[in-house]
């Protein structure tokens, strides 16, 4: 039986796809703690996909989950797929004009030490021109970084960009030039109106590894699928049986001149298995950012399960005529909520949903039905069909404005967090679960962390029970120092109060200790095994200078937070 929206696996479980950017690291000196330097590591490895994990030349690097490690590229690239039967395309000098090479210099956060950042990777990958003088990449090549340039296929310059927008979620950015003068001569490559057919021929333009000029391969369209890209975002996702190889992230793919979608990854270990992200879903994300805000892809956060199982079928009393899915759980309990356990979804808009959960596009595609959320959210709205104790009916289902708790991530900005004598203070965000997924003996720590019933594990995914809750946590085991003595490691512990007053988020916890004239500062943890902290107030206050100072720290925060903490200082 297949379910829907599994807050724990869904979240955390990820295919073995390699992002399509090249990189390289400069080594710098790195302060090692064991647990957490492996911890950010993986999370580097990891985040460079943002819906994948991430591939590099055949040199050391780190990825923006945080870690460092060894990544090897095949010396030779893998056999040519078989020609597709039929006329076969040809390259084009208008498409090449389109595509350009992306240079980025990326500082990704270290999660172990969220005041600082990794050391500068430099990573390549490929970019086209699209309307609006702008040019389309994949958000794991530019996102943290500190300096972006592009170079046009045949030219002896780079021009300097900027990042005007940017959705790690879906994988996709958008950059500005310094000269605009550049697309005077460089025209936008137009997008198809429609997703191609299977065994459509597709060339895939870009500048993989292997050289320096820009690389065309031919293939076919072998599957379509609506598929998590970076949980909880999905969308439709066009695989490829073209050689997508480092460096290729970002380059268009094209059927008759006109782009079909932009490559961003291939399959570990398997030979000419590629992925791109079809304009389709390029043009959501465009009409996202166009008031200059992208506010993310509405999505189903349901639990469900299909109606395949007779005895399943009849205990809800369904006859033959009707087909959908059950809804398990729904994301609100609230008596105002739509949806109810038990509810049939028959049909999203007017599209009917089969007892697999799934919905035709076309005479020949099948997708899973949360693709139509997309499409059919009207004013923030989505119409439905179901069917409840027998009756059909009709209601609205209000597009979720927020995101479950942790299921989020920084986009292109840094973690924020919070320092008050030797300890450090941190939110919870995707990339620190998928970090712990990919690092050594990542699998027990979750083991460790779901036997002791920690909200790292237990609120993944779940709904907020008000807007702006966040899971705060310790990052970083405590600072050396006699505040902390004979309290064990306090590294992944989940703050729950301070005080006795419940932690809504960071920023709520920065205030209530701004605000607290109590002797002591008790700081409660959740979960079994958790310590509760008693610390002096103001000897905490005092020995914070002293930390920083000493561990070579700028800020006691985040700008953000501080901003907050300097609202009025404690007595």
């Amino acid at each position: 039986m297949k379910t829907g929206h599994d807050t724990i696996g869904a979240a955390l479980l990820t295919t073995k796809t390699l992002s399509c950017c090249s990189i390289s690291l400069h080594l710098g000196s790195m302060r090692s703690i064991p647990l957490a330097l492996n911890f950010t590591c993986a999370f580097l490895a990891g985040f460079m996909a943002t819906a994948d994990a991430a591939t590099s030349t055949a040199s050391t690097s780190a990825t923006p989950d945080g870690l460092t490690q060894q990544l090897t590229v095949p010396l030779a690239p893998p056999p040519s797929s078989p020609e597709a039967i039929g006329p076969q395309p040809t390259p084009s000098s208008a498409v090449e004009n389109s595509v350009v090479k992306v240079f980025s210099s990326m500082r990704a956060p270290d999660l172990a030490k969220p005041w600082a950042k990794q050391a500068s990777t430099e990573v390549t990958g490929s970019g086209v021109v699209i309307d609006g003088k702008r040019v389309l990449t994949n958000a794991h090549v530019v996102v943290f970084s500190s300096e972006i340039q592009i170079q046009a296929n045949q030219a002896g310059d780079k021009i300097s960009a900027t990042i005007d927008a940017i959705a790690p979620g879906i994988d996709l950015a958008v950059l500005k030039l310094e000269d605009d003068k550049f697309f005077n001569t460089h025209r936008p490559l137009p997008r198809a109106e429609k997703l191609p057919d299977i065994k459509d021929a597709v060339l895939v333009y870009g500048y993989p590894t292997g050289g320096t000029s820009l690389s065309v391969t031919k293939g076919i369209v072998s599957r379509i699928e609506f598929v998590s890209y970076s949980f909880p975002t999905s969308g439709l996702r066009i695989q490829l049986d073209a050689a997508i190889n480092p460096g290729n992230s970002g380059g268009p793919a094209v059927v008759d001149d006109k782009m079909i979608g932009l490559a961003f990854s291939h399959l570990g270990g398997a030979e000419n298995i590629g992925y791109v992200i079809p304009s389709e879903e390029i043009d959501l994300f465009l009409r996202d950012i166009a008031d200059g805000i992208y506010e993310g892809k509405p999505g189903f956060y349901e639990e469900w399960q299909t109606l395949e199982n007779p005895a399943l079928r009849a205990f809800l009393h369904i006859g033959e005529g009707v087909q959908g899915v059950v809804i398990r759980r729904p994301y609100s309990d609230d008596a105002s909520y739509p949806l109810k356990q038990w509810d049939v979804l028959t049909e999203i808009g007017d599209a009917p949903i089969d007892d697999q959960g799934m919905i035709k596009i076309g005479s020949n595609l099948r997708v899973h039905f949360p693709y139509l959320i997309q499409h059919a959210v009207k004013n923030g709205r989505v119409p439905l069909t179901l069917v409840r104790a027998g009756k059909q009916m009709r209601v609205d289902l209000p597009a979720p404005t927020d995101y479950p708790l942790i299921i989020r991530d920084w986009g292109n900005s840094y973690p924020s967090y919070f320092i008050l004598g030797p300890v450090v203070f941190c939110e919870a965000m995707a990339q620190l679960m998928g970090g712990l997924t990919r690092a050594p003996h990542g699998m027990e720590w979750m083991m460790y962390l779901a036997y002791t019933g920690s909200p790292l594990i237990k609120e993944c995914g779940e709904k907020q029970e008000f807007s702006g809750q966040r899971v705060v946590y310790i990052s970083s085991p405590f600072f050396p120092h006699k505040l902390s003595k004979g309290y064990g490691n306090p590294t992944w512990k989940v703050v729950q109060s301070v005080n006795g007053h419940p932690v809504k988020n960071l920023a709520n916890l920065v205030e209530l200790i701004r605000d607290s004239n109590d002797e002591f500062l008790t700081i409660e943890c959740a979960g079994r095994s958790a310590e509760t902290w008693v610390f002096p107030r103001k000897e905490m206050l005092s020995a914070t200078e002293e930390i920083l100072n000493d561990n070579g720290i700028r800020s006691q925060g985040s700008s953000n937070l501080m901003s907050i903490w300097m609202a009025h200082l404690p007595k």
